[in-house]
């Protein structure tokens, strides 16, 4: 039962999630870590030592890291970081680079020793950057969530330490709460004030990037090649639109996302699909709204078992999320939204993460299609039933199911890509 902690719960839910990023996140966490290692040192470092995981190591080897002038990979964003960066900012923390710096950060990069270490560490999310200047060294280290900086230290004392725990969630609100009938009872009854103004920049942004992706030249333009070959009908447009916006972000575009789970592509695939269909059915702002409350919050429940980085692809809990979100401004049943869920779960769990680059805006055409065609089979009373597969009764131990599928049974694939990745792709 949606009790009022509960809500309050949801609320901060969302208020942690729904945050603002330039860039791909795991680049921009290193700029952020970076910047902020500048800042306690208090100079511009002569010589570096970049510590991260290899989830870390997997989502910055192919991305461009925005206000760099094209530059990619892990000293490029530390190099961001030092020379332009605003640690203030956070997220954001290399969004107001101006142009006449770029030279500065390629120059800062290809001067500056910088050794990369990807030491085996517990915590898929793990960065630690030290840097000395002269007689001076300072360290900091950011671990589990992107902007949660769990220690620092300059000239061996030690300025801020917190306890790491085993959990992504380290410092954010417990997402025990999270259920598919009070996400729905919460989308039902919350007064939108409360939320209106988090999901009013997450349409925003992230269909002005969408917007920008199939205008421009990103990536392999996956949402161009959709709106060109195939029938031009919604379906078709809400997964073009979601592919447009990664392909832009992952190539480097310089436009602010609305993230969520951690991930600037989850948050345009929860997100931008609802946001075409609400405009195609003619609904009003407050049904649009609590229908990305559905899409947000479902992508969410799934991420929590999963943890925000690992070898299952984030834009298959997003894109479950979308159609969830769509089911909802369809239908608005309990039913039609926990069989989208299952429904599109048995269809597409199980896609692999290598990493961030363009071609994670196929996968997201493919998720966000997953989603729909998981609706449309609710729809004609057609579904897949406990026991098929890794679908079990009830929808929210379908989504556990997930979570341990994701969590414990594709470890060893996470370390099988990393090694592909570093030893045998160029």
């Amino acid at each position: 039962m949606l009790t009022p902690a509960v809500a309050d719960a949801y609320v901060s839910i969302l208020q942690e999630e729904l945050l603002l990023a330039t860039g791909c996140t795991e680049p921009i966490a290193l700029a952020y870590c970076a910047a902020k290692m500048r800042q306690v040192l208090g100079a511009l470092p002569q010589r570096l030592r970049v510590e991260v995981s290899g989830n870390i190591m997997k989502n910055v080897k192919s991305v461009i890291v925005p206000n760099t002038g094209g530059r990619k990979g892990i000293k490029a964003a530390v190099a961001a970081g030092i020379v332009a960066g605003d640690p203030d900012r956070l997220l954001q923390v290399i969004s107001a680079v101006p142009e006449d710096r770029h030279a500065a950060i390629a120059a800062f990069e290809e001067d500056t020793p910088t050794e990369v270490l990807c030491p085996d560490t517990p915590y898929l999310l793990d960065i630690r950057i030290t840097g000395w200047a002269g007689a001076d060294e300072a360290v900091v280290r950011i671990a589990n969530n992107h902007s949660n900086i769990v220690y620092m230290a300059k000239n061996g004392q030690v300025l801020l330490e917190k306890e790491i725990t085993d959990s992504a969630e380290d410092s954010l609100t417990d997402k025990s709460v999270l259920n598919v009938a009070d996400i729905l009872e919460f989308a039902n009854t919350v007064d939108l004030g409360r939320v209106e103004e988090l999901l009013e920049r997450q349409v925003r942004c992230n269909c002005a990037i969408a917007q920008e992706g199939l205008k421009g030249t990103w990536g392999a333009n996956i949402g161009w090649v959709l709106l060109s070959d195939y029938p031009q009908d919604i379906k078709t447009e809400a997964r073009a639109w979601a592919a447009a916006g990664s392909d832009a972000r992952m190539s480097g575009c310089e436009m602010p996302v609305v993230i969520l789970s951690g991930s600037g592509n989850q948050g345009i695939t929860a997100s931008v699909p609802v946001v075409r269909y609400a405009k195609h059915l003619k609904v009003s702002q407050d049904k649009l709204y609590r229908a990305l409350l559905v899409s947000d919050l479902v992508t969410v429940h799934q991420k929590t078992g999963i943890g925000r980085l690992s070898a299952y692809c984030g834009a298959v809990s997003a894109g479950v999320g979308a159609g969830a979100g769509i089911a909802y401004l369809m239908d608005g049943s309990r039913d039609a939204v926990a069989h989208t869920i299952v429904n599109a779960l048995a269809i597409i769990s199980g896609t692999i993460c290598d990493g961030a680059k363009p071609s994670c805006a196929a996968k997201i055409a493919a998720s966000v299609d997953a989603g729909i065609l998981g609706y449309r089979m609710y729809c004609h009373r057609q579904e897949f039933k406990s026991g098929d597969g890794i679908v079990t009764k009830g929808v929210d131990n379908t989504i556990r199911n997930i979570g341990l599928l994701a969590k414990e049974g594709m470890h060893q694939t996470d370390r099988t890509i990393l090694d592909i990745m570093t030893h045998r792709c160029e």
